[in-house]
């Protein structure tokens, strides 16, 4: 009986072992997706606009950058996890603006991810490598999407998921909304290579600032 014990407790012990291991801190690295815009036949012209469409997430400890890159220009968020500040770069043609945002005004412009529950699906799919289940979001208003993640790769920092931070691990495919059309985002590749510093320098020239209150129209 003892030995039975004994055996059983090892069995655990490297079974818990193996899934701590399976298990990635993602620190530094670079995770790619790609953007599918599912119109239906109301505007296919803004699903050609955002053809080969991409948006790349750069991680360095505390820092990320999450840049869109389309046919129509180039828009980028820096969160310094440290600060809480939150930068946005947007680079249309000629047009370059810079908003930076306070935590507070980052939150408020997040506002109506707040209180997301998700509910476990026991369904899964390989996402570029990793396996990923689905889970069902609900937001406060009622509106559902469905998200795939990994258990498998775990974010130092969620902040650049903000809607599905309270996820256990790395989103690897997830749906929102553009006005009227909804957006698919699924990864492509995740890498690990060093991220340069640089990645995180905000532009000292070039851009018109906007404050917060500017880019939204809701001025004193």
């Amino acid at each position: 009986m003892k030995h039975f014990l004994k055996l059983t407790a090892l069995i655990l012990m490297i079974s818990g072992s193996l899934q701590v291991d399976a298990q990635r801190k993602i620190t530094e690295g670079t995770i790619s997706y790609d953007i599918v815009i599912n119109t239906g036949k109301a505007d296919p012209q803004m699903a050609d606009m955002f053809d080969g469409a991409t948006n790349v997430v750069y991680i360095k400890g505390n820092q990320s950058r999450s840049e869109m890159v389309s046919s129509l220009g180039t828009q980028a968020t820096i969160i310094d996890g440290k600060t809480g500040d939150v930068t946005v770069l947007k680079e249309y043609g000629d047009q370059k603006y810079m908003i930076p945002m306070t935590p507070a005004e980052w939150k408020e412009s997040n506002k109506k991810y707040e209180g997301i529950t998700f509910t476990m699906v026991d369904e899964f799919k390989n996402i570029a490598g990793y396996n990923s289940q689905k889970a069902i979001g609900k937001m406060a208003d009622g509106t559902m999407f469905t998200v795939y993640f990994t258990r498998e790769l775990i974010p130092e920092n969620t902040d650049f998921q903000y809607a599905n931070r309270g996820l256990p691990g790395l989103v690897m495919e997830y749906e929102t909304v553009m006005g009227n059309l909804k957006v698919t985002y699924t990864v492509s590749n995740v890498s690990f290579n060093p991220v340069p510093a640089a990645k995180f320098d905000l532009p000292k020239s070039g851009f018109r600032i906007l404050s917060y209150k500017e880019s939204t129209g809701k001025q004193d």
